[in-house]
């Protein structure tokens, strides 16, 4: 089996769907996959990213991690919001939550958790507070319970 079928079936992805993440025809995949031509190290790094899983895909596998580590630094009332939230998220792209601050919380509660979910996740996590959105914000009205 060569390198993009091994990666493919580790990811757990059709050719389709690798193509459409990719960029990449399907039939070239499928070229590639059974040797009749060879990627180049470029096409391998691009198919590769394509490989990697969604942010949205990772949000949902580790939900509990996620929530347990907010809860841990007394934050609460986790939503989505951003390309996770609609659906259109890419796996370069980062997770945007917005959540409550305890009463005793502050900026370094908020920091702290990022970190530590950054660890998990392997992407970018943005931490956004309630408090800092006015009445009607786009992303509180756009924002999906976690």
């Amino acid at each position: 089996m060569s390198t993009v079928a091994e990666l493919r079936a580790a990811a757990g992805i059709s050719q389709a769907e690798l193509a459409r993440r990719s960029g990449v025809a399907q039939p070239n995949i499928a070229a590639y996959e059974t040797g009749r031509r060879r990627p180049s190290p470029q096409m391998l790094d691009r198919l590769r990213d394509a490989l990697r899983p969604r942010p949205s895909e990772l949000l949902k596998h580790h939900r509990a991690e996620v929530l347990a580590i907010l809860s841990g630094h007394g934050l609460t009332s986790a939503r989505v919001f951003g390309s996770v939230a609609r659906g259109d998220d890419t796996p370069g792209s980062d997770i945007d939550l917005v959540v409550e601050i305890g009463r005793d919380g502050d900026v370094l509660d908020l920091i702290d958790a990022a970190d530590e979910l950054e660890q998990l996740l392997g992407c970018a996590v943005d931490l956004v507070t309630a408090r800092a959105l006015w009445s009607g914000h786009e992303i509180d009205r756009t924002s999906v319970p976690l």
